[in-house]
């Protein structure tokens, strides 16, 4: 295979295919399809720790590799860290950056600011982990010294476009990298709490349970719907960019990224072939974009749940998520119309060969499937007879009416195994030449990769008049082109002699051999980044502050304005809202601020010393919660929520930190803030008045956050149901409608009442439980699914007051005015010292309607 790096027919830049890679032989498989760039995680902090990843110790003959065959590698940061773990991350980001790493991947806004400490020069990636869909997340990222952004996968084209105008006027514009091919998670990357709230597996630490595959039953209005075979109702189909890549080129993205670090190399060979040889096409002329049915049927093998283009044409709930299935099926090669005789007769709707590993879908793909390999095929006009090799087939378990998959192609896997066997180039990148010479003087020879390496060798022998077969370019071209073994292959070849001349061709060819010698020393070289040797993860600690006096607080969040009125009827000193209608934002303000009136009339004017409130902040305060994404034209929302005139606003968001500035701010889980380094940030860039503390922290790490911080900084929330998917993917969209989105769906969010039930012992062998999981839309028409099971932190409240902690926070979903308010009463005197956190604890678990478990606060989520 060839790559070209210049495209001439189109003035579009040529974005990089930015292929996976879980272990040497992926990113042998990468380079030798033609990749541009592998992105792969070492042994520790990434987001696949499921891996077999690579070691610090590999990291220098990795590198030269990748760099001699003219690819750039890029480690994968991608995770939170912990306070206790800056300090080795720190030796880890020296050893990457001392490698000559191309750039790393980054997702916690604390490691961000360390590298940059650390190095003002290397190259950092923001994730999309980072959960970035506008160009105010663009320009938060660019502030922290990011280099490019991975956006969001459920950011469409006409976002795409729309991001990259806002950060050219706002002078903030960034490159911008794109998921084109691979697994989609329902969830928004950063955002997903599903492992860690069943079973104490962070997504955010790398160890994601894939929750989203498994089958759920759909819960409404108290009676479970019978969905016939469609049970995954959170397993989006796999993204397949392939037919909009000249819009992607267009876009002007910089890169392609293919996701697949636990995949196997033989599909990193196969996608990375098939994008490399369509956007090759695609940049010699836009309009060759049509996928071919072989480079279908090759995505198709190797690996999918059903190809679709995800978000990139827009919304569209019918098609992301078929719900059929929620793992690899293949190629569809039809249904069974006979059986007979241990031979299986299918109306084929694509090839089947002796050899081919095939199974039958009979509609239950969570039990076992009947399977094997082809024996033999005979076509009998528009049908085939499938025979299987003796005992290979239980063929009472094969059925008139099943579909049957194309798993396996022992063929197409020997062809992609031999594209990366061995140790010749066979992806190899042009290089141009311009040769000069006349009569007398040495032959110059120039090369130049495509990289901008440049090497020069003259002749040993001076040039000589040619009487016969002189040096033209075609011979030159011959000669300086015979560069097989090498990782180069002749570009160009600019003829600048002077004259009839020649030079023996043993010294051509001592000369090619020399400039590709040169070249390659000069690709292996690792790039030389500023590395600090004095500076450390310290100098960015914020200076620890003496402990207030003010005596423990409870806010609380409701959901709806009847739990709000319950909440009212005890002495809550700050009350968050979030609505699923911002409209009713305004009542509620409405009715915080009666109250507030009401409680005034009769207090004396000045509050207690011992109080969290100041004399400036009459009780109760209400702030009111924007939707957790903010998406380009979407800022009528914030408005309408600005509109309300709250006393504060609870911060989502990169778009939420910069629209309400100006007012008071308290920063959300969402913000993931699970280090000194990262509160530090927020709370001093931003003004926020407080930050709630990530939920992927245990105990021990919480209090390693609060001591190494301010504690008054922070708050945690004790008690909730885990808001555990947050989704562009619309559940009442899709299954109790027919319409594709928001504008014909007829609002189905707005008449029932819906939970998923699925039983996580799937997830958690120790704790087996079946929850009805609450199912709610925001404003945006954005899914949340909130644990049906609450989850309490009461036995540790103690041990976080006595680590300066002041202002604790419960959540309720769905619960009602009674449950809201007793709930309220009893944490009242749990921080009030009136009862202990165990009796907390016992006394909710009692009550079988809130089901409360310990939470992810404990060492382990269900210690």
């Amino acid at each position: 295979m060839n790559a070209d790096l210049q495209n001439p027919q189109t003035s579009f830049k040529r974005p990089e295919i930015l292929a996976p890679a879980g272990n040497w032989e992926c990113a042998k498989a990468a380079v030798e399809n033609g990749a541009d760039a592998i992105y792969f995680g070492l042994d520790r902090f990434n987001a696949r720790m499921r891996a077999q990843n690579f070691t610090e110790a590999d990291l220098p003959a990795l590198m030269s590799f990748l760099h001699l065959r003219g690819v750039k590698g890029y480690v994968t940061v991608n995770t939170l860290i912990f306070t206790q773990e800056l300090a080795e991350a720190q030796q880890y980001l020296r050893t990457i950056i001392a490698a000559g790493v191309d750039a790393v991947i980054v997702q916690d806004v604390g490691i961000c600011r360390l590298i940059r400490h650390l190095s003002p020069d290397f190259p950092i990636h923001a994730s999309t982990q980072m959960t970035i869909t506008s160009a105010a997340g663009v320009e938060f990222a660019k502030s922290l010294g990011c280099e490019l952004v991975v956006l969001a996968r459920e950011c469409s084209l006409v976002e795409i476009n729309k991001i990259q105008k806002q950060i050219s006027q706002k002078a903030a514009s960034l490159p911008l990298e794109v998921f084109v091919h691979g697994a989609l998670c329902v969830a928004y990357s950063g955002q997903c709490l599903t492992s860690e709230a069943l079973g104490g597996r962070s997504a955010n630490r790398g160890e994601c349970a894939q929750a989203c595959r498994m089958p759920y039953e759909l819960i409404v209005d108290g009676e479970m719907i019978d969905l016939r075979e469609r049970k995954y109702l959170l397993s989006p189909q796999d993204l397949a960019g392939l037919e909009i890549l000249p819009d992607l080129v267009k876009s002007g993205v910089t890169s392609l990224k293919i996701e697949g670090r636990l995949k196997a190399p033989e599909y990193v060979a196969n996608v990375t072939r098939v994008y490399r040889q369509a956007l090759d096409r695609v940049m010699e002329e836009l309009d060759k974009a049509k996928v071919s049915n072989q480079e279908r049927y090759d995505l198709e093998m190797a690996f999918s749940r059903g190809l679709y283009t995800g978000w990139f044409k827009g919304i569209n709930n019918q098609e992301l998520v078929h719900a059929r299935f929620g793992k690899k099926r293949g190629v569809y090669l039809g249904e069974v119309s006979r059986i007979r005789n241990e031979e299986v007769i299918v109306k084929l709707e694509a090839p089947v060969k002796p050899g081919d590993g095939v199974v039958f879908d009979c509609g239950h793909p969570e039990a076992k499937e009947e399977g094997g390999r082809v024996y033999g095929v005979t076509h009998k006009g528009k049908e085939a007879v499938l025979t299987f090799g003796r005992d290979n087939l239980n063929f009472r378990r094969v059925h008139v009416g099943d579909k049957l998959w194309k798993t396996s192609d022992p063929e197409l896997d020997k062809q992609l195994r031999q594209s990366f066997a061995g140790d010749t180039p066979q992806f190899q990148r042009p290089i141009n030449w311009e040769i000069y010479g006349e009569v007398g003087q040495a032959l110059i020879a120039i090369a130049r990769d495509e990289l901008g390496n440049i090497a020069q060798v003259e002749s040993a022998i001076s040039l000589v008049e040619a009487h016969t077969k002189p040096l033209d370019t075609a011979r030159l071209q011959e000669q300086f082109g015979r560069l097989g073994n090498t990782p180069f292959r002749l570009g160009t070849l600019t003829n600048h002699l002077k004259g009839n001349l020649m030079v023996p061709v043993s010294e051509l060819n001592r000369m090619r051999r020399e400039v590709v010698t040169q070249l390659e020393e000069l690709r292996s070289q690792p790039k030389r980044w500023q590395l600090r040797s004095k500076v450390s993860y310290k100098d960015l600690l914020p200076p620890s502050s003496p402990p207030s006096p003010l005596s423990p607080s409870l806010i609380v969040l409701v959901r709806n304005l009847k739990q709000l009125e319950a909440a009212l009827q005890t002495d809550v000193e700050t009350l968050y809202c979030e609505f699923e209608d911002p409209r009713a934002y305004k009542q509620a303000v409405k009715i915080v601020h009666q109250a507030r009136q009401e409680r005034q009339k009769l207090t004396t004017p000045l509050s207690s010393p011992t109080s969290s409130s100041s004399p400036t902040s009459p009780s109760p305060q209400i702030f009111l919660a924007p939707p957790r994404i903010t998406k380009p034209g979407e800022n009528w929302i914030l408005e309408q929520v600005r509109a309300a005139n709250a006393d504060g606003y609870l911060i989502r968001n990169y778009d939420q930190l910069e629209f309400f500035a100006a007012d008071r701010c308290i920063g959300d889980f969402s913000l993931n803030v699970a280090n000194p380094l990262t509160a530090d940030y927020f709370k001093e860039k931003f003004g926020l008045e407080r930050l709630t503390a990530s939920y992927d922290l245990n105990i021990n790490q919480l209090q390693d956050l609060l001591t190494t911080s301010s504690a008054q900084w922070f708050e945690v929330t004790i008690h909730q149901h885990i808001p555990m998917f947050h989704m562009e993917h619309c559940v009442f969209c899709t299954f109790l409608s027919e319409g594709t989105d928001y504008t014909n769906c007829g609002r189905p969010c707005e008449k029932h009442e819906v939970k998923l039930r699925v039983d996580a012992k799937r997830l958690v062998d120790r704790h087996r439980v079946s929850s009805e999981h609450v199912l709610q839309a925001d404003a945006g028409c954005r899914n949340t699914v909130f644990n049906g099971t609450a989850q309490t932190g009461a036995e540790y409240v103690q041990r976080l007051i006595d680590s300066g902690l002041h202002h604790f926070r419960i959540e309720f979903v769905n619960e009602t005015p009674e449950q809201v308010h007793k709930t309220i009463q009893r944490y009242q005197q749990l921080l009030k010292g009136e009862i202990t956190g165990s009796q907390l604890w016992r006394e909710l678990k009692l009550q079988s309607q809130l089901g409360v478990t310990r939470g992810p606060l404990g060492v382990s989520a269900f210690a």
